[in-house]
């Protein structure tokens, strides 16, 4: 019954915002772009120890843009990643919370501030946890790759994630956010850790594509959806941190392989060389280009767009702009 309330929250905002909720943008853009130093294995989860109010900062400008849902600064914020720099486990848990604190905080302070205003454009946002994929804790690109090697098994995925999942519930988000996953392994990990933890908060979960065609493994996205699509707790499935230009394609496919929600938020088209650590230039996309696709995306069957790495407040605004006016 509170798994079906969440939903219902969920599709009542989906229904407000015209058939199409608008997801925030690149995080740990937006903190390089404030002089945050991210270049760590932690990446954007280094400012939940640093600069607290840096992340409450992004989460205003995004909200500013007309997200409307925001995704916590927890992609990489994993408790072997925190306990690797020196931190106790009870501290490494008060900064996995504080990651939806700071989000909620934010999203309530901005709702506030623009429901006293008449006729504005806003949405009560609402706040997704985001879990980032084994291959991001790994720091090494693994994400975009799916390969974990031979000793990496479905349980060893499950006990990863299942004391992070733990504490980020009950930290009280609306949304559980399951991020880059590039296989069907950590997916069924996913869903079955969520029906083992009996988690009463609505997920989604979310795959990349480094061809457009299919998962980082190889694995085709038929495969991929199997479990999740006998899911009661995921309510919506798609891509994300993959080039713009795979979007309408694999919308296209998700759309003929499950009945779920569709989900997408491509980062800018740039690729990320994981082992160099840095970004290499290719084929991008600009605020503009957004603008003009988000509509598209929409009308394919995506019920939630924004932007992974790379995009800003204002590719968030272009989106927000071009299917509020449509």
């Amino acid at each position: 019954m509170v798994l079906e309330k969440k939903s219902a929250l969920l599709e009542d905002l989906i229904k407000k915002c015209g058939g199409c909720a608008v997801v925030d943008g690149g995080f740990a853009t937006q903190l390089e772009i404030h002089g945050a130093a991210i270049n760590d294995p932690l990446w954007s989860a280094v400012s939940l120890i640093k600069n607290p109010e840096l992340i409450k900062r992004v989460h205003m400008e995004y909200l500013e843009a007309g997200a409307d849902i925001v995704v916590t600064s927890s992609y990489q914020a994993t408790i072997p990643g925190f306990l690797s720099r020196g931190l106790s486990i009870e501290e490494s848990e008060s900064l996995l919370q504080k990651s939806v604190e700071l989000a909620v905080e934010a999203r309530d302070r901005f709702w506030e501030k623009v429901s006293k205003v008449s006729g504005h454009s806003y949405n009560r946002a609402l706040v997704a946890a985001s879990i980032g994929s084994y291959g991001a804790y790994l720091a090494d690109g693994s994400e975009y790759s799916g390969h974990y090697g031979e000793n990496v098994s479905l349980d060893k995925l499950k006990d990863f994630h299942r004391r992070r999942l733990q504490v980020l519930v009950e930290a009280g988000p609306d949304l559980l956010a399951f991020e880059t996953i590039p296989n069907k392994l950590e997916a069924q990990a996913c869903v079955e850790l969520l029906e083992e933890e009996k988690v009463q908060i609505p997920a989604w979960i979310c795959f990349t594509s480094v061809d457009g065609e299919k998962a980082p493994s190889g694995e085709s996205f038929e495969e991929c959806l199997e479990p999740l699509n006998k899911s009661n707790n995921i309510y919506a499935v798609g891509i994300n941190c993959a080039p713009p230009q795979f979007i309408e394609n694999l919308i296209r496919k998700f759309a003929k392989l499950t009945e779920k929600a569709i989900v997408v938020y491509p980062n800018s088209g740039e690729v990320w060389d994981g082992k160099a650590k840095q970004w290499l230039p290719s084929q991008c996309f600009g605020d503009d280009e957004f603008e003009m696709f988000a509509t598209k995306w929409r009308d394919l069957g995506a019920k939630l767009i924004g932007g992974c790495c790379r995009t800003t407040p204002s590719t968030i605004n272009a989106i927000s702009r071009d299917l509020k006016r449509r």
